[in-house]
């Protein structure tokens, strides 16, 4: 099947089909024409990448851990143990940078608190306040040319 077809069917796009190649997670036959000729089971193997990509993992992984993925018919499912350890190491990355989110939440629920005890019916409050100031170099329009 061409590309087209193989995105209809899977719903990734064109755009991402040759990425995915790109990346060597998928290895369409070329037609001499140079068309790519997918073939029915890489259907699978898109609906699997696409998985492992929504569950966080990068591209670098999966193609560490798709040799140990099968298809049943229906999708792509491990077949071996040997992809625990990536696996593993992927879960401690999220749960890393799931952890610095919340930090930042925190830090600006604090904010929000601190500014919500403040009176938004006195404007001078912010009148007070003088204006940001910019160097030259931080505005494109302005800046100098060099």
């Amino acid at each position: 099947m061409r590309i087209g077809e193989l995105s209809r069917l899977t719903g990734a796009s064109v755009r991402s089909l040759r990425y995915y190649e790109e990346q060597g997670l998928l290895r369409p036959l070329r037609r001499p024409s140079g068309y790519r000729e997918f073939r029915k089971e890489d259907a699978a193997t898109v609906r699997g990448i696409r998985l492992m990509l929504a569950a966080g993992l990068s591209t670098t992984t999966i193609g560490e851990v798709l040799p140990c993925m099968t298809d049943d018919g229906e999708a792509l499912t491990p077949s071996c143990a040997g992809m625990l350890p990536d696996l593993h190491r992927e879960r401690e990355r999220l749960s890393a940078a799931a952890a610095d989110l919340l930090a930042a939440r925190d830090r600006l629920d604090a904010l929000v608190e601190a500014t919500s005890a403040l009176d938004p019916a006195d404007p001078s409050e912010c009148d007070a306040m003088p204006p940001p100031v910019r160097s030259p170099s931080s505005n494109p329009r302005t800046a100098p040319a060099t």
